[in-house]
Order: structure tokens, then C-alpha cells, then sequence
């Protein structure tokens, strides 16, 4: 399996199966990060992280503060494609980040980004 990223009508295909991605609150500008992986066609997040709390960004009641971030585990069903906001208000894009390396995702005239499982072939 792979991630799709649907943008628009362009669709990019990273030969992954774990990936984190990584965003800035748009008001109170604190960083979030999530893994996530890729589990019989279906995406699984493993880990939430926030670096810091503010208005309408509280960490749940089980994170745990280590080093900064408030780290837990959502406890959300496996899913088969999620979707990223985009808006010309974001400072800092969403980004994607595997093997070491992270990348910004394209910006998507204010509408949702799909990520997706898919085959790679």
C-alpha cells in the first residue's frame, strides 16, 4: 500500500506505510503533529502531539507533558481517507513528513486536501 494525496485534481503517491503530519494553529500558532499508518487499506492514527494549549486547543485529560508537547493517543476508529483544511489564513501549510524528511503539502485554493490509502502499482 501507499498514501494518495489528492489535490484539486492532481493526485501525488508516496511509497509509505507510516507518515506524520504537522501543522500550525492558525490563531494561537502552536504546532501539532500526528502519526499515522497505514493498516489493511485503512489509516490508524498512533500518536497526537500539541506544543503547548490555547483557545480551543486543550490537550485531552491522558496527555502526558514531555519535553514541551502534550502527547496522547486519540482514540479514533480507523478511517479510509481523511481530509486537511486549507485556507489562504494558514501561516504555515500542512506538511508531511516519512523517512527522516518532511514536506509541505501544495496549498489547495481553500479547499480540503484527501489523503488516502492506495496501490502503488
Amino acid at each position: 500500500m501507499s498514501l494518495c494525496i489528492l489535490t484539486g485534481s492532481k493526485v501525488t503517491v508516496f511509497a509509505i506505510s507510516f507518515f506524520t503530519l504537522s501543522w500550525s494553529h492558525s490563531i494561537e500558532k502552536v504546532e501539532w503533529q500526528e502519526d499515522w499508518k497505514i493498516n489493511n487499506s485503512k489509516l490508524k492514527i498512533v500518536e497526537a502531539r500539541i506544543k503547548g494549549s490555547g483557545a480551543g486547543m486543550e490537550p485531552p485529560a491522558d496527555a502526558r507533558l514531555i519535553d514541551g508537547w502534550y502527547i496522547y493517543q486519540p482514540k479514533l476508529e480507523e478511517k479510509s481517507e481523511i481530509y486537511l483544511a486549507t485556507s489562504k489564513a494558514n501561516i504555515k501549510n500542512w506538511n508531511i513528513c516519512f523517512n527522516g524528511k518532511c514536506h509541505e503539502l501544495e496549498k489547495n485554493e481553500n479547499k480540503p486536501l484527501k489523503l488516502y490509502p492506495c496501490d502503488s502499482k
